[in-house]
């Protein structure tokens, strides 16, 4: 299964050596981690505590099988009365992957999830930060593979974050294009 964790060691990382001047295969940017977040603070503001324990419960073991692991908790920070926000209800939850598990997500997001998404025609290199990471946000989960349609009760957002060690944009993208992230082509 970690044909992508093959593919980087054995042709990016010589492929990247040659685009850039790498001396050292050492010095060559890699994935760090996977983020995965889901914020669900509008959905429980309003409701009571059963309700919102029964939203959190659904959301986090979705994200448990989007992401192989169990997801964390965020609670807010202050209280903020314009959204009825109260210090320390629990408003996110999020899941980071890191080496195997990492690899494996990777592998499911490129080649199932990113082409299953609705009206999907390729990821903007603007998505791309000028220190080399991707963000990208899902209207739906119902895009990714562990999730059964039919079975859905609710449709929730999330947003996957790929960290990289790259220092520039430039080196971050040659990284994602290597990695078979279908990124669009800018017109210029």
């Amino acid at each position: 299964m970690d044909k992508l964790k093959e593919k980087y060691k054995k042709e990016i990382i010589p492929a990247m050596q040659k685009k850039f001047g790498y001396k050292n295969p050492m010095a060559v940017p890699h994935i760090t981690k996977v983020t995965l977040n889901s914020s669900f603070g509008k959905q429980v503001v309003s409701k009571t505590s059963g309700e919102r324990e029964k939203i959190q419960n659904f959301i986090m073991s979705d994200l448990a099988l989007i992401g192989g692991q169990k997801p964390r908790l965020v609670a807010s920070k202050k209280s903020i009365a314009g959204f009825s926000l109260r210090e320390g209800l629990h408003i996110a939850a999020m899941v980071t992957l890191r080496k195997d598990k990492m690899w494996d997500f990777l592998e499911r997001f490129i080649y199932l999830s990113l082409p299953k998404s609705r009206d999907f025609r390729g990821l903007e290199s603007a998505s791309i930060d000028q220190r080399g990471n991707m963000n990208i946000g899902f209207r739906e989960h119902i895009s990714f593979p562990e999730i059964f349609v039919e079975k859905e009760k609710t449709i929730f957002g999330l947003e996957v974050t790929i960290s990289t060690n790259a220092k520039s944009k430039e080196e971050g993208e040659a990284l994602f294009r290597l990695l078979g992230f279908p990124i669009k082509e800018d017109k210029k």
